[in-house]
């Protein structure tokens, strides 16, 4: 059987991501940096300032956040010290604890959001073309799907978005736990 490789132009191509995989991170937490966050706990603010009553089950919210319910356990608790969310009973089930976004927490993330937006304007989107937002969509989109096998992020049935599309929440697909919300509260 012949061995099967990448070809070139492939091997470009992967390296490539994996390199802005590496990179995209650590650019946007300096970029944050200012406002005394890193990319991943503005992702959390983010989630918690969208959900209903700024809280959500520390289950859900890792989904949300696509982090291990470890990693999301020590940053909500270096969240509490900064004092932006407390952890609280989930009345609906006693054996699972929300995380719930203070008013502090609230304001840092309002603060906090020309910052990120400042930020993924220069650093990727400033970069691209006309055409070029609608691409790199359909790229993330096909190795998205490829990724999530589950559907965790829930695939339409048409196959044309899925629950990570912000305002994409189809009754083929229901709510996903990855959908940026747009509410007032969140204003």
């Amino acid at each position: 059987m012949p061995e099967v490789v990448l070809t070139q132009p492939e091997r470009i191509a992967v390296a490539r991501l994996q390199a802005m995989l590496e990179l995209l991170p650590t650019a946007l937490d300096r970029e944050l940096a200012p406002a005394g966050l890193t990319s991943f706990e503005f992702t959390l603010l983010e989630a918690l300032a969208e959900a209903d009553g700024h809280r959500m089950r520390l289950s859900a919210l890792a989904t949300r956040t696509n982090a291990t319910l470890a990693r999301l356990s020590r940053v909500v608790t270096s969240l509490e010290r900064k004092g932006l969310v407390e952890r609280a009973a989930c009345a609906a089930d006693a054996r699972a604890t929300n995380a719930v976004l203070t008013d502090a927490g609230l304001d840092t993330y309002r603060e906090s959001r020309r910052l990120h937006a400042d930020a993924v304007r220069t650093l990727i989107l400033d970069g691209l073309g006309g055409g070029d937002v609608d691409e790199l969509a359909r790229l993330t989109f096909a190795v998205l799907t490829r990724l999530d096998p589950h559907a965790r992020f829930g695939v339409t049935a048409d196959g044309q978005s899925c629950g990570a599309d912000p305002g994409v929440n189809s009754p083929e697909v229901g709510p996903c736990a990855a959908d940026p919300v747009v509410s007032a509260a969140a204003g």
